[in-house]
């Protein structure tokens, strides 16, 4: 028994599972944010993509995440927030970019086109605008392929917290099979490091 939550080990493990079962069915609470703000979107003509882990999923990689990133303009979030700000949603922190569903009490978190990823200071890679680097999934709009690794892989080159992406890309090129050609498909900051990380990949299932 947890002295703090009340709660056995079992049930704790019971609620895990619960969570990810749901997760890996489309059915857990931060695909049904990452619908409802597709929605919305979508409705008032605002451009944007679906990035970060429910992106690999669609790729071919799928691990759990608690909140949802998309990529969006800078003019798109304004428009999104002075719509929507109070119905349904609520800042995280006060002028900051991340908002919550407060619904599905889901984190949503905002990348800004023109903006760098990893430590944001100016590199080769920047995040795009939305509609010239998304193509549409069965639910959403998300990130294609190349630029998905491309965000990621700049990410977490300059940014030592965020490591994390790189696992993420290692991960994506092993489960969805990724042929090493798609190399000549990114921006040639990235290339090294995506061969490298190729490489690593190439273990066979049963090693892995």
């Amino acid at each position: 028994m947890d002295r703090l939550t009340g709660t056995t080990v079992d049930a704790r493990m019971d609620a895990v599972l619960a969570r990810a079962g749901a997760f890996f069915m489309g059915k857990s609470p931060v695909h049904q944010a990452a619908e409802e703000i597709a929605r919305r979107l979508e409705a008032a003509g605002i451009d944007y993509a679906v990035a970060g882990a429910l992106s690999l999923g669609y790729h071919g990689f799928e691990r759990t995440t608690e909140d949802v990133d998309v990529l969006i303009t800078p003019e798109g979030l304004e428009r999104f927030k002075a719509a929507w700000l109070g119905r349904g949603y609520v800042n995280v922190r006060a002028g900051g970019k991340p908002v919550r569903d407060t619904v599905n009490n889901v984190r949503i978190d905002f990348l800004l086109a023109g903006e760098f990823p990893g430590d944001g200071k100016p590199k080769p890679v920047v995040l795009p605008i939305p509609r010239e680097a998304a193509e549409s999934g069965e639910r959403f709009r998300v990130v294609t392929l190349p630029k998905l690794i491309e965000l990621k892989l700049a990410s977490g080159m300059s940014a030592p917290h965020r490591a994390r992406d790189l696992v993420d890309v290692q991960d994506l090129i092993h489960r969805a099979k990724l042929p090493k050609d798609l190399v000549e498909q990114l921006n040639p900051y990235v290339q090294e490091k995506f061969a490298e990380l190729w490489a690593l990949a190439q273990v066979p299932d049963e090693d892995y």
